[in-house]
């Protein structure tokens, strides 16, 4: 009967386990959804990604120079240099471009590949193609992709000409027999397959840049040869150079943001920070002459500032080997950068207490190279002790830099336009973290300098 109450509980019971299955129900089949196109997606990427490497290792390699003549093989010393291949290919004591120095990455340690004309473990079997196709399309002559600390995501962008040159000059040095290390690298970054997909999301196989240059400030660059410069200048900055390798900021997976904008980046797990180029307040030169752009890339000093750390090595091994033209034009390019303001950052002024032991710390360990203001030192009427007034590598919103510095020490490059750098003494062992954190501060926030306070977990950070 519909007015019996124990009929109308039942009926009830019935809807309410009837609506509360619908839910269940409805999430048993968005799971199976999921667990159906999830693997879908999944096998449609990677046969995209493989597809494209298949396209990609059928395509022909353009002609390249069919001479070994001594003039192509001094182009190929001389760019072999500009492009560093030695800093990353050469063992720290042994032979060099025999492979094997490992390279830290958030991701795992990878080794270097033997650059020697071995047969056996160098490129002794390769040709000019296989060599093209390695800087061009990051493939190895096997077929094996390539991970991109080996930076042909910049190298993509150089000439088979000069490429053909360096691979030439590359075929006389010694043959070393060393084999490499295998690369140690967690899941999945191990397997191929991830590779692959990595590049078909982040990496485009290009040709030789453009004689324009979008988005470069060109109002100093006017006539045909300052076009030339600013065309040559961006080939050896973006290409040959590879400065977005670490001047320009990475995502999580590793891939280049915005490469041509040079807007600074960390230098892999060296603990440095690869200041910005197109901000004049880091390391931007758009304030500077041409002449004194050209000096510094040269000799890595200047009373502007001076190279410090991994861009001490660049100075030393590479960029000090630069011709008057080369030099040139990457200062024409550099001045041209598209000029960026520094982003805001609340400012963290220090305490007092912090303050007064920073000034102790720096009066014992600091003034007498430095000077009391902060103003510098010179020796013999040379430059000697770079100022800390006014220096942009103190004043960075980062402080890993100065801390890097305070830690280990170091030494501007040796070069021939500046032959007996002065060094920085390591103060790790000498200073507690509440120390360093202090005299750090205070430099940064003594004599007009503006930069946040540092902490003691800062420093405990460092490498």
């Amino acid at each position: 009967m519909s007015g019996d109450p124990i009929s109308r509980e039942t009926a009830g019971d019935t809807r309410s386990a009837t609506s509360s299955a619908a839910p269940m129900r409805t999430f048993v089949r968005l799971l199976i959804g999921l667990a159906i196109a999830v693997p879908l997606m999944g096998g449609l990427l990677l046969a995209g990604a493989w597809g494209r490497e298949l396209w990609l290792s059928g395509r022909p390699a353009p002609s390249g120079a069919q001479d070994t003549s001594p003039a192509l093989i001094a182009r190929g010393a001389y760019l072999a240099r500009v492009a560093n291949c030695a800093g990353c290919h050469s063992p720290r004591g042994g032979a060099p471009l025999a492979g094997g120095l490992p390279l830290g990455t958030p991701f795992g340690t990878l080794f270097s590949s033997n650059l020697t004309p071995d047969p056996g473990t160098g490129l002794g079997r390769w040709s000019a193609d296989d060599f093209w196709r390695a800087m061009h399309h990051g493939r190895s002559r096997d077929g094996r992709l390539l991970y991109p600390a080996f930076p042909y995501t910049s190298y993509t962008a150089m000439t088979r000409e000069d490429a053909d040159a360096i691979f030439a000059w590359l075929r006389q040095q010694p043959a070393v027999t060393r084999t490499t290390p295998p690369h140690q690298l967690g899941w999945p970054y191990r397997w191929q397959s991830a590779l692959a997909v990595w590049r078909l999301m982040y990496f485009t196989p290009g040709d030789a840049p453009s004689h324009d240059e979008p988005g470069v400030d060109r109002g100093a660059t006017q006539g045909a040869a300052s076009l030339t410069s600013l065309a040559r200048g961006r080939y050896l900055v973006q290409a040959v150079g590879h400065c977005a390798e670490c001047h320009a900021p990475r995502n999580r997976l590793g891939a280049l943001r915005d490469a041509a904008g040079l807007r600074g980046g960390w230098v892999g797990v060296q603990g440095w920070v690869a200041p910005s180029l197109a901000d004049p307040h880091a390391a931007g030169v758009q304030d500077w002459s041409e002449a004194e752009v050209r000096s510094w890339l040269r000799t890595g000093w200047s009373p502007k500032g001076a190279a410090l750390g991994p861009m001490a090595d660049v100075v030393a091994e590479s960029l000090q080997h630069l011709t008057d033209d080369d030099a040139q034009a990457m200062a024409v390019y550099l001045r041209g950068l598209p000029r960026e303001g520094p982003a805001a950052v609340e400012f963290k002024p220090a305490s007092s207490g912090q303050m007064e032991l920073g000034r102790q710390v720096y009066a014992k360990h600091c003034a007498d190279c430095h000077g009391d203001q902060g103003q510098g030192r010179q020796i013999a009427g040379e430059p000697a002790y770079p100022p800390l007034a006014g220096n942009r590598t103190v004043t960075l919103e980062a402080p890993q830099n100065v801390l890097q510095m305070l830690a280990d020490g170091g030494y501007a490059p040796t070069t021939p336009g500046h032959p007996r750098p002065y060094g920085m003494p390591p103060l790790r062992q000498a200073l507690t973290a509440a120390e360093m954190a202090a005299v750090a501060t205070v430099i940064r926030q003594s004599w007009g300098n503006q930069a946040s306070a540092v902490t003691e977990q800062e420093v405990l950070r460092l490498k």
